[in-house]
This record gives structure tokens, C-alpha cells and sequence, in this order.
């Protein structure tokens, strides 16, 4: 069984003083797809670098204290992918594929729309250019496994007041369409909803109000793969245990080996 996890740690440096390494210690992981390092390479611990059995590697965001991916893995890959060869984007440290085999798990984060309408149209054009990366992938003949925060929610189902946010980044039409498209024309698997189909299953809460409390969230973080990996989990869950970020981690047990 391979077991993989993801989660937007909100900062590596916070996460790991809230305990998330210990807490992956215990979790049997075979790869941990983390997103939002906030951190550079000379900010990074022995901790942070290899921890609980697993070897790390990296993107880091040129800018300090911003975005950046990382793929924690048992294995040691047999090749590594760092980036999409495009220069801003690449600048954000938004990408990263481990592959093994003939399976590549990518830690990928989307930009946030939320902060302003220049970042919105940041995160557009990220979406239209990373379309024609994944038709590729999916061509490729590999199975593929996309791990991270997409910063959208497809469906209503996938967050607690859909109607208050038709307006709002994560949840615009442009957005939902284009999911969409990453599933029924590109061809990939939403493998969560594969497995679960209940509603109040969220991945991230807002810091406002008592979003948390209340379970008043969003499912905005996905394992992404191609239809034959996808039709091999077995288990899906969302730990919500312990906080480590504003995002919750999201855990996907397969029936493959690597």
C-alpha cells in the first residue's frame, strides 16, 4: 500500500513548531506533499530536510517568506522535477515532481486569487498555462498523482456557503469551468470524491469568525492522478485532530507499490 499526504503547511517553520513532523512520524507516510515553505534554503532545519524516515527536496519561491513546494519521500526518486521551465511562475516555486518509475507525484500550489484583482489575474493565467503541462502529462503514458492546494473549490458541495462566494477567488465561474476541464477533458481524477462523496469533507478554514469551530470551510486541497492510480485508493481521510496550518492534511492510502 502506498500512502501519500499533502497539506499546505501555511509556512514550514510554523508548521514544524506546531508539531506536524511529529505527528508524520506516526503516520506511516511514504511521501508528504507540503506547499507553502514560506522558507528558504538557509532557513530550513535537519528536521525539515529529512524527517520521519523521509528524504526531502525542494522549490523555493525566490521571494523570502513566500509560497514554495516540497516532496518528502521513502523512496529516493529516480528523477527529480523542479518547475514548469516558465519564469514567473518557476519565480513562486509552485512545482515539483518526484518520479518513480512509471508513477510521478507532483506537490503543485496554485496561486490565491483573494488578495487583489492583480493577483487574480496572476492566478488566471497560471491556470491557462499549466493546462497544457497537464494534457502533456496525461499523454505521457505515466501515472500521475498532482498533490496540493489548488486554491479552488469545484463544486458546492465543497464549501460550507457557496452561495455567499460565487463572486469570490476559489469559487468563480472561470475557476469551477476550468477544474472541470482538468477532469472530464483532460481526463484526471478527483480521487477523494471518488472514494467520498459526503458533504462538510473541508480541507481549509478561514482565521475569521470561527470558521474552524463551526466546520464552515473549504475542500480546496486534491490528489489529482490518472484514472488507473486513481481506481487504486483504497482510503481517503482529512485530519483535523491537531492544527498545524489553516489547511488540514489530506491522506490517500493506494494499492501500488513504488
Amino acid at each position: 500500500m502506498l500512502r501519500i499526504i499533502t497539506l499546505n503547511l501555511n509556512g514550514i517553520r510554523s508548521a514544524s513548531r506546531k508539531g506536524v513532523f511529529a505527528w508524520l512520524a506516526e503516520q506511516h507516510a511514504d511521501i508528504f506533499c507540503a506547499q507553502e515553505l514560506k522558507a528558504q534554503a538557509g532557513d530550513m532545519t535537519a528536521e525539515m530536510l529529512a524527517s520521519a524516515g523521509l528524504h526531502g527536496y525542494f522549490h523555493y519561491a525566490e521571494k523570502k517568506g513566500y509560497s514554495g513546494v516540497g516532496i518528502f519521500a521513502r523512496k529516493q526518486p529516480d528523477k527529480i522535477v523542479t518547475g514548469l521551465g516558465i519564469s514567473d511562475i518557476d519565480a513562486e516555486g509552485r512545482y515539483l515532481q518526484a518520479d518513480f518509475g512509471k508513477l510521478s507525484v507532483i506537490s503543485v500550489y496554485l496561486p490565491s486569487g483573494s488578495s487583489s484583482p492583480e493577483r487574480q489575474l496572476v492566478k488566471f493565467g497560471f491556470m491557462e498555462r499549466f493546462m497544457p503541462h497537464l494534457r502533456e502529462l496525461f499523454a505521457s503514458g505515466r501515472e500521475i498523482i498532482l498533490c496540493g492546494d489548488w486554491n479552488i473549490a469545484h463544486k458546492e458541495i465543497d464549501l460550507k456557503n457557496w452561495r455567499g462566494n460565487c463572486k469570490n477567488s476559489g469559487f468563480l465561474p472561470e475557476e469551477r469551468v476550468w477544474l472541470s476541464l482538468v477532469f472530464d477533458e483532460a481526463g484526471f481524477s478527483d480521487v477523494f470524491r471518488a472514494v467520498n462523496q459526503d458533504p462538510d469533507q473541508y480541507t481549509w478554514w478561514s482565521n475569521r469568525g470561527q470558521a474552524w469551530a463551526k466546520n464552515v470551510g473549504w475542500r480546496i486541497d486534491y490528489q489529482i492522478a490518472t484514472p488507473a492510480v486513481a481506481q487504486r485508493a483504497r482510503a481517503v481521510a482529512i485530519y483535523k485532530e491537531q492544527r498545524f496550518s489553516d489547511h488540514a492534511p489530506l491522506t490517500i492510502d493506494y494499492d501500488l507499490e513504488i
